[in-house]
């Protein structure tokens, strides 16, 4: 009986421990750190950076379908399957969210002609700051009308 039970508890274990790291792409983290946390001035933003982990995308620790407004761009133009191996495609994704703003409301056709005052992403990461927000906030479990945000928006974009 104990023979049958160790692996059953073993497989339950690991399936806990791999699951919620399921939609955080390590590459996806590696080019981040590349282009902004390596070489950063401001000395306090790698250990910043380091405690957010997967927040500097992902809204909430509980499911990483959940998504802050940075990382909701991003998922926008990447593709975790297909796309996490394409370190150009990656990088290419990181400069074109760096330059919108952070204000949602700043961004896409609802917003030209406006007076954009909000800091881009970029601006906020070399002011030592999380591009999704305080950590603090990304920390925090999204209310169920934003939890989906970023899956709602990408499947708008695919179509489906």
């Amino acid at each position: 009986m104990i023979s049958r039970v160790v692996p059953v508890v073993a497989a339950a274990a690991f399936v806990a421990i791999a699951a919620p790291r399921a939609l955080a792409i390590p590459q996806f983290q590696a080019e981040f750190v590349k282009k902004y946390v390596n070489e950063h001035e401001d000395k306090e933003f790698p250990a910043l950076a380091k405690k957010a982990k997967c927040n500097i995308c992902h809204q909430g620790k509980k499911s990483k379908k959940n998504f802050n407004q940075y990382g909701a761009e991003l998922h926008k133009l990447l593709d975790r399957k297909k796309d996490k191996e394409n370190k150009e495609k990656i990088n290419k994704a990181l400069e074109t969210v760096g330059k919108m703003h952070s204000d949602p409301t700043e961004r896409g056709k609802e917003a030209e002609g406006k007076d954009k005052k909000s800091p881009t992403f970029a601006a906020l990461i070399a002011a030592g700051k999380l591009p999704g927000g305080p950590l603090e906030k990304v920390l925090e479990e999204p209310k169920k009308d934003e939890s989906k945000e970023g899956e709602s928006e990408k499947k708008d974009a695919d179509g489906a």
